[in-house]
């Protein structure tokens, strides 16, 4: 039995800590060791994990005393390698960010992997140095391989580190279709609107990236041109407060719902005529996969791998609020019919076969 370890930094809601969640589970469902080293064992996706997943904690040290984390810290590192070196037949920091899963990967197996989730170089605004500094502190460069979920997020890393080619892979996220299309079904209070069109867009709420208030502005002008709809809005974050003063002020409260974050979103979907992302950034959307697996149709600006979704799945629009206006108006107006049938097992399998290889 091999044994894998991830490292991440917590399993709170987000789409890095879902993928992560379902690797794990389909991996040890699948007969491998795993084990989850966390510098914070918290979060909703505790819960969803396999019993059997072994659960690491590595705190490190937050005093505001220099001296005192420095020394703190030596102590976790020193303890973590005499404890875990090399005793794992794979390992992988899964939050890209953490400097602290960067160690653990590196120092559990010889065999390891830096994963990573966006298009780094759009989000650093196109600034390389921003991009090699970042991959710098967390040591890209020890790494045997480096996975990333978008062939965008790949070939950006590339153009900044093309000696790091034939060390970088892409892997896109797996899917747990068959709990997605069961817990869908699951009853919650809010019924389907038959009076109005109904969007809804799942994600943290963070301006930086998810650019919520691109719905919000486009919302306004819906509801000047006199069109029935509705915008569902399940997730939570540091710019909630400011979504909801801003809907609150444009006068938007019967337009835009505000549901908070929510463990099971898909009965959402199910309600939902329509997925919408308007995010300036993103790694392989997770929100994609399971719009595909429920059947809704998606609008979505020109994030990593859109280009699967245009003439298939949904609409692409521009990161340009008059394009997502027009956007969302023909969805009102006309609706749109999915082209293609998402085949999740054979979607699943083709990943399976390619982890089982880096592995």
């Amino acid at each position: 039995m091999k044994k894998i370890l991830f490292a991440a930094y917590s399993l709170d809601v987000g789409g890095i800590e879902k993928a992560l969640t379902t690797l794990a589970n389909t991996l040890q469902e699948k007969g491998y060791k795993v084990s989850i080293a966390l510098e914070k064992k918290q979060g909703i996706f505790l819960n969803e994990l396999n019993k059997n997943i072994e659960i690491i904690e590595y705190k490190p040290s937050e005093s505001k005393n220099i001296l005192k984390r420095k020394i703190a810290n030596l102590k976790n590192r020193t303890k973590f390698i005499l404890k875990y070196k090399n005793k794992f037949d794979f390992s992988a920091s899964f939050a890209t960010y953490s400097i602290a899963s960067s160690f653990m990967s590196r120092v559990a197996s010889k065999n390891n992997c830096l994963w990573g989730h966006a298009d780094y170089l759009t989000l650093f605004e196109n600034d390389e140095n921003r991009v090699k500094d970042f991959f710098e502190t967390i040591k890209y460069n020890k790494f045997k391989h480096i996975i990333f979920v978008s062939e965008e997020g790949k070939n950006s890393f590339i153009k900044i580190f093309p000696n790091m080619k034939d060390r970088t892979i892409t892997c896109n996220n797996l899917i747990d279709y068959k709990k997605i299309k069961k817990l869908a079904d699951e009853k919650i209070d809010l019924q389907k609107d038959n009076e109005n069109v109904t969007f809804l867009n799942v994600g943290r709420h963070d301006e930086k990236q998810k650019r919520l208030t691109r719905i919000i502005e486009v919302s306004e002008k819906l509801k000047e041109d006199g069109l029935n709809f509705k915008v569902l809005f399940v997730g939570d974050g540091p710019d909630n407060k400011k979504y909801k003063e801003m809907v609150k002020e444009k006068k938007l409260e019967e337009n835009i719902i505000f549901l908070g974050a929510k463990q099971n979103p898909y009965p959402y979907f199910k309600i939902s005529d329509c997925v919408i992302l308007t995010s300036d950034y993103e790694g392989y959307p997770v929100v994609f996969l399971e719009s595909f697996v429920l059947e809704k149709p998606i609008i979505t600006t020109k994030v990593s791998d859109y280009n699967e979704i245009e003439g298939k799945y949904g609409v692409v629009t521009s990161k340009d609020t008059n394009d997502i206006y027009e956007k969302m108006k023909e969805f009102i107006q006309n609706g749109y019919k999915i082209k293609e049938k998402f085949d999740a097992e054979e979607y699943n399998q083709k990943i399976i076969k390619k982890l089982e290889e880096i592995f």
